[in-house]
């Protein structure tokens, strides 16, 4: 966390500035044990009123591209020979971004006082993932963490990109969906109600698909606040639901058996745990301590609480192969894969292949989902559009009828 401090000196000076430590207590003790009176401390973004700290919320993030670049950067430095210290005072000063160049103010301090890189990095657990600071561990332990850094940032760009092309092949059904419920809103909560006002005029029974439509938009008019209300309970309910223990990983395995979305997502599962344990096994990391961190970056919950129980029976003794197939949730593919790796002595190698086997079948399933849900998105709502005006021009449908007579 950052902290906003008023420091007094033992020359009665006093200086400002801004501080990182894990939280108030410790950097109080730090600051005491360097000399300095503490005058005035609160986390940065709060507003000191007489004493008093009202906390304003901010999110401390660190933007993807600007991270990789860092590591990029650093990769090449060490490359080059320059030793870490010196190669992290002169990337620290070329960040823009403030929580970032806090945070490497801070490694910076700690490695140049004797912690090593992936302790330093550790301390700010919460703004990196796991598996970038468990990779920066196995490069120590190699002696090469210029080829992990690049490995980690060539990890990140591939899992990157196969998100990004998932959600981009997801944006189109879903303007599709949107439209469509902003046109039946419209025709429901504006249209109705004039042809109905128009109808009462004729005094006459209405045909019985009209009574249900005006039915419906009575209701929904008369109690909208009440839907409303209801439907802003039922989404927090479901958030509070999410929150309690186990249950993100009970809707990721329902998600797992959607159709079509379902294997959809076990593949993806399955590609970013191969491609992460491949990384870093390729740093030298042994493989239950692989799998204890892969599980913490995976974003299927419930996968990850099967890899869990597959590193347990990993470390008991058990083959990976064998500890994977017994769980029935990773693709046959990918345990045969394994079970070759694991025997041919190249487990990385075909960890790789693996994702790569994936990462395509994502592509060509993600196309062909989309290739169908479009058209029958656009039929479905051609039909009930179709139907809410059809039922209501047909009254007037038979009063030209009845007048034609």
């Amino acid at each position: 966390m950052e902290f906003r401090c008023r420091l007094g000196t033992a020359a009665g000076e006093v200086i400002e500035g801004v501080y990182v430590a894990d939280n108030e207590s410790r950097l109080r003790h730090d600051l005491e044990e360097k000399g300095l009176f503490v005058l005035e401390l609160h986390p940065k973004g709060a507003l000191g009123l007489g004493g008093l700290s009202l906390a304003l919320p901010r999110r401390r993030t660190i933007a993807t591209r600007e991270f990789l670049v860092f590591n990029q950067e650093l990769a090449t430095l060490l490359k080059a020979g320059m030793p870490l210290v010196q190669s992290l005072d002169l990337l620290r000063l070329r960040v823009l971004n403030p929580v970032f160049r806090g945070v490497l103010d801070d490694v910076y301090e700690k490695v140049k006082a004797g912690t090593s890189l992936s302790e330093a990095f550790e301390v700010h657990s919460e703004l990196f993932p796991s598996v970038y600071t468990a990779s920066l561990l196995a490069g120590e332990r190699s002696g090469n963490l210029d080829s992990v850094l690049r490995r980690y940032v060539s990890y990140t760009k591939i899992i990157a990109t196969i998100r990004r092309k998932t959600l981009s092949a997801l944006v189109y059904p879903m303007i599709l969906v949107s439209l469509s419920i902003v046109l039946v809103g419209i025709i429901v909560l504006k249209v109705v109600p004039a042809f109905s006002e128009f109808y009462a005029s004729f005094g006459s029974q209405l045909p019985l698909a009209t009574r249900v439509i005006v039915r419906v938009s009575d209701i929904i008019r008369r109690e909208f606040l009440l839907l409303v209300g209801g439907l802003v309970a039922a989404v927090v309910a479901c958030l509070v639901w999410l929150k309690r223990p186990g249950r993100k990983a009970q809707l990721d395995h329902l998600l797992l058996r959607v159709p079509v979305l379902g294997p959809i997502a076990a593949k993806f599962a399955t590609s970013q745990l191969a491609r992460t344990l491949a990384t870093l096994l390729g740093g030298g990391l042994p493989l239950v301590n692989a799998l204890e961190i892969s599980a913490r970056s995976i974003g299927n919950r419930y996968v990850a609480q099967q890899l869990d129980v597959v590193g347990q029976q990993v470390r008991e003794g058990q083959s990976f192969a064998a500890a994977l197939e017994a769980r029935k949730v990773f693709p046959e593919v990918s345990v045969k894969m394994a079970e070759v790796g694991e025997s041919t002595g190249a487990l990385q190698d075909m960890l790789n292949n693996v994702a790569d086997f994936f990462d395509e079948e994502i592509d060509t399933n993600m196309e062909r989902f989309i290739t169908l849900v479009e058209p029958v998105l656009l039929v479905a709502m051609g039909i009930v559009i179709a139907g809410l005006l059809l039922a209501l021009y047909m009254p007037l449908f038979q009063l030209s009828s009845v007048l034609g007579h």
